[in-house]
């Protein structure tokens, strides 16, 4: 007998309540739950594909162990006495930064990678940490940072109520948005038309989003830093620049005009190949536009001057005075963020507090760059020790970090590896242990990133939709006895994890006068938790805490585990509002538009007003079947226009000779690849694009479907050189290639 439960999608940022159909304890189907407070019955391919991608037969079941020289089925207590065993030893051999940690993607897509790695990298306190935000979103991280004071506080545009949206880089007619959880983007921006409003969308390529655009500007790839400054510079020149109710909460205006000066739009119009009238035209409607607001995403992050053109994203919101107001861009609160503290000044945002090893790359947010993995790896110096054991938890940076191929080598060299994933992929079929977590639908989830990123606040939580199945391990309990393994706990409780994190965040919040608890014995608190489990007693504490929290019983009617399981499709928190100057927490206690780190940067784009690129750069590109390397296994979510092909202009094919479907050879400085032409004007001149994600020919692997049509892997193109120096973020945009013959 069939029966109904609620599920919020795990497969991208969009969070859409999903209904399942639940057939014994397979996952039969999915629609989209039409009373969820959130997404209202919204569904895209991915998420009415859940049930497939959670019955994936190539889905692991046990854990494996590397015994002479294979990997092969284990007992749970068999793989954490060898994850304990091979990471303490290089530990306690080498020191803590000789294990690096490696974090993908969908961590932030689960509960368990939200709540159990900060407690991993502290317990380590290994400062070998790197994550996909490098090779993503990392410059956005960074511009938050310095002009706010917080890394995470990043401002989203206002969807439901702005008259003009300037994208950048974003085409979430595809991703369904990127740092701006929005379910039905598409519909948004279909209702911004219908109410009369703009869409202006700035992409090399015409994307599905640029089609339904006002106006599409194709820009020269990796521009958008320039773009941005000379209508920045415009809004100067014509004093059209209104910072309304930001004005008290502004440093160093006059200092940004300075700084801009440089980049009119006739100096930066042939680097751009977007003429100066045009540049003018997107500064003037911006600026008369009764609200609007300015996003850009992952094109205009991935670019040598990427930190540089997020900053200028917020610039320009901030000088129409559209930060921070409703129809502008605004600052999200999420129901689990920390109790809100009073406004003023506060400790500030820093970069380079350590450097990496080989490169002396900066870090950023704790975080060094995905792409210097591999040399952290193989490379030996005066500096310290290589990185000689690895954890990755839900990563597969050898399709998603530049030059795979060199990294795919290193990896093979460590003395241990660990991978928590539920395939044998490119990367995990190096580890020595491979961990397996459960399938979607048998995980509870909140979505506690993406909430602080939602186009409107809201609360939602779901428990498993189908109970744990004999044999697997909950994966918050896989990373709690993770976590104990690598720590020199092994063989405590996992619940120890959850206990001790409790105790220390209680503890923490009984000592700040602005927090409810204020005075209150952390024993006493902790005991009125609810919940099932660790996990469900750390959300409760954290609901409880937050900004609509009941504060344990100081505000009767806020917020509470309790609660929010009698909502079963979530609670409205209600739109987006004004929360300046509480988000900020800068040294001077206000917004620093032209931070040191910055100004110091702005030289290299002045450069870049005189460069020029010969012959073809390459772009990505996205599909809306498929998130990064995740979904290629999947056969409803492959195959049509879901395919890894060469995008060329057919001029540019015609000059060089080439027919559609014709396999041709492509070179960069990482090396080369082959893949099927495909010819089309929806890229522009001078511009080829190779989606990401694909390259799933490697030996050892256990993924049947997506063996059958590997693709090929757009990052091996790069050898990890070109990085963002604020953030740094690789550069994937705007790379310089040639086109070969195929052998």
């Amino acid at each position: 007998m069939s029966r109904t439960a609620l599920r919020i999608c795990p497969l991208c940022e969009a969070t859409c309540g999903l209904t399942l159909t639940v057939e014994g304890t397979r996952v039969t189907g999915a629609r989209g739950d039409r009373d969820d407070v959130f997404s209202k019955g919204f569904i895209c391919p991915k998420g009415a594909s859940f049930g497939a991608v959670d019955g994936d037969p190539d889905r692991l079941r046990t854990p494996l162990v590397r015994r002479d020289g294979e990997l092969r089925e284990a007992t749970w207590a068999e793989a954490f006495d060898a994850v304990a065993a091979g990471i303490r030893g290089v530990v306690e051999r080498y020191g803590a930064n000789s294990v690096g940690v490696v974090l993908g993607n969908p961590n932030v897509h689960t509960m368990a990678g939200a709540l159990y790695p900060p407690v991993l990298l502290a317990g380590l306190g290994t400062r070998s940490v790197f994550t996909a935000s490098t090779v993503d979103q990392m410059p956005k991280h960074v511009s938050s940072g310095l002009l706010y004071g917080d890394a995470n506080a990043i401002p989203v545009p206002d969807l439901d109520r702005t008259d003009h949206l300037l994208l950048l880089g974003a085409n979430p007619l595809e991703s369904n948005g990127s740092l701006c959880t929005a379910p039905d983007f598409p519909g948004k921006l279909k209702a911004l038309k219908a109410r009369g409003g703009t869409l202006t969308v700035v992409d090399p390529r015409r994307t599905r989003t640029a089609r339904l655009a006002d106006r599409h500007i194709a820009i020269r790839p990796g521009t958008d830093a320039l773009l941005l400054a000379a209508m920045a510079y415009t809004l100067f020149e014509e004093e059209s620049v209104d910072t309304a109710e930001l004005t008290p909460h502004l440093q160093g205006l006059d200092e940004l005009r300075e700084a801009v000066r440089d980049f009119t739009p006739e100096a930066v119009a042939g680097a751009c190949d977007v003429d100066a009238d045009t540049i003018r035209t997107l500064a003037r409607e911006l600026a008369a536009a009764p609200t609007a607001a300015v996003y850009g995403r992952i094109g205009s992050c991935t670019v040598p001057h990427g930190t540089l053109a997020s900053w200028l994203v917020d610039v320009l919101n901030i000088l129409t005075g559209n930060l921070d107001r409703p129809g502008g861009a605004l600052f999200p609160q999420a129901a689990t963020d920390r109790t809100p503290r009073p406004a003023g000044p506060s400790h500030g945002f820093a970069l380079g507090r350590w450097h990496s090893r080989v490169g002396r790359h900066p870090e950023a947010k704790g975080e060094l760059p995905l792409s210097a993995l591999a040399e952290e790896i193989d490379t030996a110096t005066a500096e310290g020790e290589p990185i000689r054991a690895l954890v990755a938890v839900a990563a597969n940076p050898v399709l998603s970090a530049p030059d795979g191929d060199r990294l795919d080598k290193a990896l093979g060299s460590l003395d241990f590896m660990v991978s928590v994933d539920p395939y044998l992929n490119e990367t995990s079929r190096h580890a020595h242990v491979v961990l397996p977590p459960p399938p979607p639908s048998q995980s509870p989830h909140h979505d506690f990133a993406f909430n602080t990123l939602a186009v409107r606040n809201q609360v939602r939580y779901t428990r498993p939709a189908v109970p744990l199945e004999p044999g697997r391990m909950a994966e918050t309990e896989i990373l709690a006895r993770l976590v104990l393994a690598a720590t020199g706990m092994h063989g405590a409780d996992p619940s120890a994890v959850d206990d001790l994190v409790i105790g220390q965040t209680l503890g923490k919040a009984v000592k700040e006068a602005h927090s409810p608890v204020h005075g209150h014995d952390p024993q006493e608190l902790a005991a009125l938790l609810h919940g099932d489990t660790g996990p469900e007693r750390r959300l409760d504490m954290m609901l409880r805490l937050g900004p609509y929290g009941d504060g344990f019983g100081v505000r009767p009617d806020g917020l509470s585990l309790t609660k929010l399981l009698a909502h079963p499709h979530g609670i409205d928190l209600g739109p987006l509002t004004s929360r300046l100057p509480q988000p900020l927490k800068t040294r001077s206690g206000k917004i620093e538009l032209l931070p040191g780190p910055i100004a110091d940067d702005l030289p290299r784009l002045r450069e870049a007003l005189r460069q020029r690129v010969d012959g073809l750069v390459l772009i990505g590109r996205r599909h809306l079947r498929s998130n990064n390397s995740w979904m290629h296994n999947v056969p409803a979510l492959t195959g049509g226009t879901n395919r890894c092909t060469l995008h060329i202009h057919p001029e540019d094919a015609q000059g060089l000779g080439l027919v559609d479907g014709q396999r041709i050879g492509i070179k960069g400085a990482g090396g080369a690849v082959t893949a099927p032409v495909e010819i089309t004007d929806t890229v522009r001149r001078g511009v080829v694009s190779l989606p990401h994600g694909w390259g799933h020919d490697r030996p050892g692997t256990r993924m049947r479907h997506a063996a059958q049509d590997p693709g090929v892997n757009v990052n091996q193109l790069l050898d990890g050189t070109l990085l963002d120096p604020l953030s740094g973020n690789a550069v994937l945009n705007g790379v310089p290639v040639e086109l070969i013959a195929s052998p």
